[in-house]
């Protein structure tokens, strides 16, 4: 009886499998995630809690002056229960697989569209937006959990046109969403996330290899709705002639640059920190800031490069990844994430102007912490080992 030899990689293929069988599921989803990824958003999780720790009094001395008796850590404790639900979430959504993930992440965007939709009617309004439903502790923003399920809608639809029929209309179908949810953000208004939304999908469509004519004049579409915000678009023209010529108020990005350069290159010191209870939003808005005054622009620098690795370490990831849909639903959740802490950390630098937008798994908040735990989730669970999947599913999924 002729038996071939077995090969040394077959040899470890297979010592792999059996070891991971008897570690069961948990043992087997730690085999097949990217732990890397894992410990980057670990250790930014923690860093999140040590500037809230930080930026609590400051925020709860300027809120009980409203009428409110706060603790002085009371948003650290509060953050702590978020976490307690975003922490599991994350996990859970990272242990699905692929396929699995795919339909809930298809499901959500269905369900949030429809809740954004009813924002405008019976949305809550705060600070001048009307961008929140509920009540009390379930008081969210459809549009911060409608930017993951977004991200992989697109990034399914545009796959189709690859894998399917190059013919299909997918790129007008998925350009109509954006604008619909575009024009819905502008209302409540919310141009900074309606940037994020057009920004990324012009992403996934130079990634899913759109013409370069369609990318030009898409492009040259977006400067012109620009241009356009600037002139018809109050919100916008206010925010954009404080930053540039420095009118109306400025106190916000003022205040905002001299807390971040108050504490020099190692900062004050935790808890000696002054300037941040000058901050409207210490522990939201402007927690770079705070990181920056107490621990020092060193601190906000090796924040920056946190981010930075993770997004280099999705990009470096995907380079060998062969499946069209996960391929672009991973780019373009890293490019959500990377762009939303960009824009932060730049209003904070005064190098834009004021858009109210968090700093992902660092600043303080229920709504905005749980769907960046629902994106990284998805983002955790698409770049997972799947050493059992054949040529042909890694290609269409």
């Amino acid at each position: 009886m002729n038996m071939e030899p077995v090969t040394v990689r077959q040899r470890r293929q297979f010592g792999d499998f059996v070891g991971r069988s008897q570690k069961g599921p948990i043992g087997e989803w730690f085999w097949e995630i990217d732990r890397v990824l894992l410990l980057l958003v670990t250790i930014l999780i923690s860093i999140g809690l040590i500037a809230i720790a930080a930026a609590a009094p400051a925020a709860a001395e300027r809120y009980s002056g409203a009428g409110f008796q706060y603790a002085e850590l009371y948003y650290f404790y509060r953050q702590l229960m978020w976490l307690g639900v975003a922490i599991p979430t994350m996990l859970v959504i990272s242990t699905m697989p692929k396929e699995l993930a795919k339909r809930f992440a298809l499901g959500g965007a269905v369900c949030f569209l429809v809740l954004l939709i009813f924002v405008p009617f019976i949305g809550n309004e705060v600070n001048g937006a009307q961008r929140w439903l509920g009540y009390g502790l379930a008081t969210f923003q459809p549009s911060e959990f409608l930017k993951p399920f977004f991200i992989v809608a697109c990034a399914w639809l545009l796959s189709l046109r690859i894998t399917q029929d190059p013919g299909l209309p997918v790129v007008a179908a998925t350009g109509i969403l954006t604008g619909i949810i575009g024009l819905l953000l502008m209302r409540q208004p919310d141009f900074g996330q309606t940037v994020i939304f057009g920004a990324v999908w012009f992403v996934l469509l130079m990634l899913s290899g759109v013409s370069g004519k369609l990318l030009g004049a898409l492009f040259g579409g977006g400067i012109g709705g620009f241009v356009a915000a600037y002139l018809f678009y109050p919100v916008a023209t206010t925010r954009i002639n404080a930053f540039i010529y420095g009118e109306g108020d400025t106190f916000q990005t003022d205040n905002a640059m001299g807390t971040l350069t108050n504490g020099g290159f190692f900062g004050t010191g935790p808890g000696d920190g002054v300037m941040k209870y000058n901050l409207p939003e210490p522990h939201t808005d402007y927690i770079f800031s705070v990181i920056g005054e107490e621990f020092g622009l060193i601190a906000c620098l090796a924040v920056a490069l946190l981010f930075a690795a993770i997004v280099v370490r999705v990009f470096v990831k995907l380079l060998n990844e062969e499946n069209v849909f996960y391929l672009l639903a991973s780019a373009g959740l890293a490019t959500q994430f990377a762009m939303q802490a960009s824009i932060n950390m730049a209003v904070n630098l005064g190098m834009a102007p004021s858009k109210g937008m968090t700093l992902p798994f660092i600043s303080y908040g229920g709504s905005s912490l749980i769907a960046l735990s629902i994106g990284f989730g998805l983002l955790l669970a698409f770049t997972r080992r799947n050493p059992h999947m054949n040529a042909r599913d890694r290609r269409i999924g």
